[in-house]
């Protein structure tokens, strides 16, 4: 993609607009993003879904909570565990099969 734009340095923005500086925020969204995520088939998104992405990978990767609450810029760590946070679903699933591990005496745990 990068060798599709007239701005290839690793140093310029993703979405530079004609005098190489970043595009207004609503533009990049509706432009490329938006167009983008229909194409991938994840449907309709917007930066609030950007933002609880981010939120739910920096947990799955283990970043401590309040490393994830300043990442955000929420001032309320209750904001960042009980909205934007969500498990992954193959954690989930691990732990679910781990569960059933100990319970039923299933090999694998």
């Amino acid at each position: 993609m990068r060798s599709q734009t007239f701005y290839r340095a690793e140093t310029d923005y993703v979405f530079a607009g004609d005098n190489a500086k970043p595009r207004w925020q609503g533009t990049m969204l509706t432009d490329h993003i938006k167009p983008a995520a229909v194409r991938a088939g994840i449907g309709r998104i917007g930066w609030h879904t950007l933002r609880h992405t981010y939120s739910t990978l920096l947990h799955e990767f283990g970043a401590p909570l309040a490393v994830q609450k300043e990442l955000l810029r929420h001032s309320d760590i209750q904001t960042t565990m009980n909205v934007y946070t969500q498990a992954v679903s193959a954690t989930k699933r691990q732990a679910a099969e781990k569960v059933q591990s100990i319970l039923f005496g299933k090999k694998g745990a």
